[in-house]
């Protein structure tokens, strides 16, 4: 059973890109950047346990194990496909730790996307709800930030579930400490941050460059932490196509076979 949601069901993609959602969140978040990217790109959704295709599965609160699994589920898309690996928050961090962990085994990604998390080593700066925290302080804190599910408290067993589920992934995000003295990923890194997110500081996002050998850039944009959710969403798309494009190698110019939307 496939743990990815997979829009399109594309033969000999020209791009495959692999997006990790937000912690609390599922592939669902990012189900928009389908209507945004290329028609000759594949889009793989993960699902990380504990929610969306693996809701039946107890979510992880150590961040080895979530890469791990990450890294199990990628690594067969990995395939010779110019391949590129987006995270936001959470997903930053899977997704980087993920890109490292493929490198390793010679099947690593083009290009990185970091969004929303402060650049390994620079935690400080990163100041995100305590997972230990009151029920009430806890969601207070998770609405001033956005990005919470609507009506949470509308049904009981979803809040429930919903805050044992962020509870895991905070914890997992707040015991994070990579070795400081690694070597930096071959792959071009691109780090997206916001002007208000107070989870990721302007401050912590240019020392991402000192995590890749290869191409670094950064883009910021006006708004908080889910500053693209909504009406921004498109113009973010199309930075993200933009920056991936410019670091991977295109198979455009080859023919493409039909693209068929998943239902």
């Amino acid at each position: 059973m496939s743990h990815f949601v997979r829009p399109r069901d594309i033969a000999r993609p020209a791009v495959r890109l692999v997006a990790f959602h937000h912690a609390g969140g599922s592939a669902a978040s990012y189900f928009p950047l389908t209507r945004h990217v290329p028609a000759d790109w594949d889009v793989l959704l993960l699902d990380l346990p504990g929610r969306g295709k693996r809701h039946a599965s107890p979510a992880l609160e150590d961040m080895d194990e979530i890469v791990a699994v990450a890294t199990e589920d990628v690594r067969p898309w990995a395939d010779g496909t110019p391949l590129a690996l987006f995270g936001h928050s959470l997903g930053a961090v899977v997704a980087f730790e993920t890109a490292r962990a493929l490198e390793a085994r010679g099947a690593g990604p083009g290009w990185v996307g970091v969004s929303g998390r402060g650049a390994p080593g620079h935690e400080v700066l990163t100041r995100l709800p305590d997972h230990d925290s009151p029920d009430p302080d806890l969601i207070a804190r998770l609405r001033s930030m956005g990005g919470m599910p609507e009506r949470l408290d509308a049904v009981p067993e979803f809040r429930d579930r919903f805050l044992r589920l962020i509870r895991c992934d905070l914890k997992a995000v707040a015991e994070y400490r990579p070795y400081a003295h690694r070597p930096p990923l071959a792959a071009s890194l691109t780090a997206f941050g916001a002007t208000h997110d107070s989870w990721a500081p302007i401050a912590s996002m240019a020392p991402w460059a000192r995590q890749t050998r290869g191409p670094f850039s950064e883009r910021i944009y006006a708004g908080g932490h889910f500053h693209f959710l909504g009406s921004s969403f498109e113009g973010f798309a199309a930075d993200l196509v933009e920056e991936i494009s410019a670091a991977l190698p295109s198979r455009s110019a080859l023919p493409s076979a039909p693209v068929r939307t998943s239902a």
